[in-house]
């Protein structure tokens, strides 16, 4: 009887492993079965671009199944559970039980906007978008063709966040969109974060500021927003500041797949725990998470995710991962 490779999830980093499993196990000795509840891949990445008429909705969608390998078994389904010590997963779908040997939770991070009072609220999608969904994107798109100008402040909720570049490219980008319609001078471009800074590292921080300040973008930082007042259209922290705006765009909250935190596996942000230097679980020996899924202290990214997928596959290749012998 053939064992079982399951993997969770048929984004970037679900994809990229179904395909090179497939290369590396035993096809007569291991069923690789891929589980997602979208039959639409979207390239994430191309959101950014969206709002600016860059790319069309349609330059950043595909089927799913296009990207996988062929001897793989792709199920559509939401996951009701994951049961970690009875080495199995229960399906929504017909309430299918999939029983594995390995694991490879790959179920990605999304936003939450909930998390923020009053950040979906009247004035979502309105005059509050995000851009890190697809019809985040395509709402904020059909918002700035007809913006007459104002303040746009950009506010990131807090991190650890997906890309955490994306929202200072999404400042230039603005400032470059609004400059090539010939009305920069009617936009005051606002950008608030929690951090310290622009960005992360110090030098990096600092460099990145410099380029806000001659694009003429302010940058308020340590902002900690605890909500947003959408009737008199301000944003405010904790220790009780105020930032005013016309149009906000907003990075909510990240958090992983809600499963994770039905099935207990994860921590308050639901990530899973896993040993930095081998993506493994910190509890279950055969379980392993790649992509955002995890709480590794990297960033959320696609790079990330594919450095993560040629640590894993060398890992397994050297025998120090062998899902052959698990």
């Amino acid at each position: 009887m053939k064992k079982t490779l399951l993997i969770l999830g048929a984004g970037t980093a679900g994809t990229m492993l179904a395909n090179k499993m497939a290369h590396s196990l035993n096809v007569e000795e291991w069923r690789i079965i891929v589980v997602d509840n979208d039959l639409n891949h979207y390239y994430q990445p191309g959101f950014l671009f969206i709002p600016f008429g860059i790319y069309q909705a349609q330059d950043v969608v595909k089927k799913k199944d296009c990207f996988l390998p062929k001897h793989a078994e792709l199920i559509f389904s939401d996951i009701d559970l994951i049961e970690p010590d009875k080495n199995q997963v229960l399906l929504a779908q017909d309430k299918q039980v999939i029983q594995y040997d390995c694991l490879v939770i790959a179920t990605g991070s999304h936003i939450c906007p909930d998390e923020v009072e009053g950040l979906r609220g009247q004035g979502w999608r309105k005059n509050i978008f995000d851009f890190y969904t697809f019809d985040g994107a395509i709402a904020l798109a059909d918002c700035l063709k007809n913006w007459a100008g104002g303040r746009l402040v950009i506010n990131i909720a807090e991190m650890p966040i997906k890309c955490p570049v994306a929202p200072l490219e999404f400042a230039f980008l603005v400032d470059w969109y609004f400059d090539q319609r010939g009305m920069r001078d009617k936009v005051e471009i606002v950008y608030t974060t929690p951090l310290s800074g622009a960005f992360t590292k110090p030098r990096t921080s600092a460099t990145l500021g410099q380029l806000l300040a001659d694009k003429a973008i302010t940058v308020i930082s340590d902002f900690s927003i605890s909500e947003v007042d959408a009737e008199r259209k301000i944003i405010v922290s904790y220790d009780e500041r105020e930032i005013p705006y016309d149009l906000l765009i907003t990075i909510p909250p990240n958090m992983g797949a809600e499963v994770i935190g039905r099935s207990k596996m994860g921590d308050d942000l639901n990530f899973v725990p896993v040993d930095k230097h081998t993506l493994q679980s910190k509890r279950w020996s055969n379980v392993w998470v790649i992509g955002d899924a995890s709480n590794a202290p990297t960033s959320k990214a696609g790079s990330v995710a594919h450095f993560m997928l040629e640590t894993l596959v060398n890992l397994h290749n050297t025998g120090s991962v062998d899902f052959e012998t698990t």
